[in-house]
């Protein structure tokens, strides 16, 4: 009896982990761009571009849902097609090793970057609160529309984008690689939607989790002084 539930509880945990292939995923495009799909609980972001010439070529991200194998992906915003968001996609995911493949109409296969295991960073998060002028006190942000501003992170890379899905707006994105250690938020760009040449360029800033809300502090990419809380999507 005890062995019938181990090998039950085994097979769930196998079973559940296959659910959500969380954390950054990576694949090489026709074109010679890279394209990398960060992927967190119910919401994943895709970026292309080249590093080496400093070009955004495009991006889509959006909330999912998974049953057993199937993702059912539906896009809140896509540079490319604004016809594609709010249309539901279903895929098949396979997942061997550290390859992962999204199967619709299409194969995408994508190489694991790393999987966001035991990184607290790891998630979508929302800004909830911001300081007026970037150093006065924190101030409760009212959304009171559909326009948001999204930071998705893996174990090792991050994107944001400021979108607004019901009127199919796209306004920035960026993203690169981070770090988070002693006190100290470490982003690295390697891709910017409106200026590329803050491309390479690397912002550090203060933060810390309390209570599941992120503080994050310091300078803009634009120099200008910051402090901010996020919160996790639900």
């Amino acid at each position: 009896m005890k062995l019938n539930v181990l090998l039950f509880l085994l097979i769930c945990t196998s079973f559940s982990m296959a659910q959500v292939p969380k954390g950054a995923w990576k694949s090489q495009e026709p074109t010679g761009s890279t394209s990398m799909m960060i992927v967190a609980d119910n919401y994943l972001a895709i970026a292309s571009y080249s590093l080496l010439n400093k070009y955004f070529e495009r991006s889509e991200g959006g909330a999912f849902t998974m049953s057993g194998d199937k993702m059912t992906y539906t896009p809140e915003f896509n540079t490319s097609d604004t016809a594609k968001i709010g249309i539901p996609v279903v895929f098949t995911v396979t997942k061997k090793d550290d390859v992962l493949t999204l199967r619709s109409e299409e194969a995408m296969v994508w190489m694991l970057v790393d999987d966001a295991e035991n990184r607290p960073m790891a998630g979508a998060w929302h800004i909830t609160e911001r300081a007026q002028n970037g150093d006065g006190p924190l101030v409760k942000i009212h959304q009171s529309g559909t326009r948001k501003t999204i930071k998705i992170l893996s174990g090792t890379r991050f994107q944001w984008f400021a979108i607004d899905p019901a009127v199919k707006g796209f306004y920035a994105t960026g993203g690169g690689t981070y770090t988070a250690a002693d006190g100290k938020y470490t982003e690295n760009i390697q891709f910017f939607s409106k200026d590329n040449n803050r491309v390479g360029a690397s912002l550090k800033f203060d933060w810390k989790l309390d209570g599941g809300r992120w503080d994050h502090s310091g300078k803009s990419s634009e120099g200008k002084p910051i402090h901010e809380i996020w919160e996790k999507v639900l």
